[in-house]
């Protein structure tokens, strides 16, 4: 248990760094901006010594973007899930006032390109382990638990409006190189995690009822259970079908592999949900 939280830990900070490289080696000086909090926080920084000659770092900027979505998360998403949020921004806002503002390349493309590719592995190993990296990640896990709206939309709403002011404030070129790395960024995480709000999981296994209480036990979700028959060994098992969030997966995959690691598992991408989806604080009504 402390070699794994001291691992996700590790990732954590080498993804910060990797946020943190991105940033001040090709994006801040080419004017092409990150996603989430991190793009908000480099376009304010921006305008800031530009326009107002104040100098306001990119890094103390994401500190202070995150101190009230981090209390949100605090209270609403759990004290586990918002520590490594905690942990993020302050390895990353470090990262950022230590590492040099400096620019590898004068080609705009190559540092669009670049900066999206870092940004994303970096991004995308802290999800795959489980870890947030605060911000946006933070408001799409309250809303999922609150809401079944779709979370894309809020983050496709920041990154437009980023997008929008760095072809306004700057030129449309900066607004179209901005869009390039946040594809960029998107194709990576996608590539190492996934950026989908949901996913479908077919579990096949033996203990299905232990494996429904371990589920429950870690998040609030509906389960369907249905009976399954393996075609080669002819043994009667169940399938297990529920859809969670992308925050969810990596806990998913933890109890399986601890309750039953012969289980069969498919992920699967799931673009919407009708109907019943539970959600935290809520009910299933027995008698319908």
């Amino acid at each position: 248990m402390f070699f794994l939280e001291a691992k996700r830990i590790i990732v954590v900070i080498l993804g910060s760094l990797l946020v943190a490289i991105s940033l001040n080696f090709f994006l801040i000086n080419a004017n092409v901006y990150a996603g989430g909090f991190a793009g908000a926080a480099q376009l304010v920084s921006s305008v800031f010594k530009d326009f107002l000659d104040i100098e306001i770092s990119t890094g103390i900027l994401l500190l202070l973007f995150n101190i009230p979505v981090i209390i949100l998360g605090w209270y609403k998403v759990g004290k586990g899930f918002t520590i490594y949020s905690i942990v993020s921004v302050i390895f990353a806002t470090i990262f950022l006032e230590l590492l040099p503002v400096i620019s590898l390349s004068d080609d705009i493309i190559l540092n669009a390109v670049v900066g999206g590719v870092i940004a994303g592995v970096g991004v995308g190993m802290s999800l795959k382990l489980g870890a947030s990296t605060g911000g946006m990640d933070i408001v799409a896990m309250v809303l999922s638990r609150l809401q079944d709206k779709p979370i894309g939309t809020y983050f496709l709403l920041l990154n437009g409006v980023i997008i929008v002011m760095a072809g306004i404030v700057y030129k449309p070129e900066n607004a179209l190189y901005t869009m390039l790395a946040l594809y960029v960024t998107t194709a990576v995480i996608d590539t190492i995690h996934t950026r989908h709000e949901k996913v479908t999981a077919m579990i096949i296994t033996r203990k299905a009822d232990e494996l429904q209480h371990a589920i429950h036990q870690k998040m609030v979700r509906g389960i369907t259970i249905l009976p399954a028959k393996g075609a080669y060994s002819k043994e009667d098992q169940n399938m297990m079908y529920l859809v969670i969030t992308r925050y969810e997966l990596y806990d998913l995959e933890k109890v399986i592999n601890e309750t039953d690691p012969r289980a069969f598992t498919n992920i699967v991408q799931t673009v919407g949900v009708f109907g019943f989806f539970r959600r935290e604080g809520e009910v299933i009504d027995k008698e319908n």
